[in-house]
């Protein structure tokens, strides 16, 4: 019998937002549809989110973003992930995400964006189906 391993996520918290309500829920209900989830808390830097990514060997980077500032960090995140040959891990993004941003997110390699009408059950059935 071969058992496949959980998937791993991580939800991180970038930047100044100090609000986590969202991410803990999200959390939450990623655990109890089997997940591994690893919460690193709030206002964390790219480079720690970037950094615990590897050393827990996540599948699946989630980033909870409520301040406005998704374009900018998003951008950094996956520019950083470029130059350190980081190509095994899908970036998720969630938060108050305007609409007219979501194109632009996905073309800089963000693999799904929910906005605040997605459910918990809507982020689970993506990840198993992505993952």
């Amino acid at each position: 019998m071969v058992s496949k391993r959980p998937i791993r996520v991580l939800i991180a918290k970038p930047g100044l937002d100090g609000h986590d309500k969202g991410a803990k829920i999200v959390s939450r209900g990623l655990r109890d549809a089997g997940m591994e989830v690893i919460y690193t808390g709030i206002r964390q830097s790219v480079d720690v989110i970037l950094e615990t990514a590897v050393q827990e060997a996540v599948d699946v980077i989630g980033l909870s973003i409520l301040s406005g500032s998704h374009l900018s960090i998003c951008r950094e995140l996956t520019e950083k992930m470029q130059q350190r040959d980081i190509r095994d891990k899908q970036v998720l993004v969630g938060g108050i995400i305007p609409k007219r941003d979501v194109g632009p997110l996905k073309e800089m390699g963000i693999a799904e964006v929910f906005r605040p009408s997605s459910t918990v059950n809507d982020i689970v059935q993506f990840h198993r189906e992505a993952i």
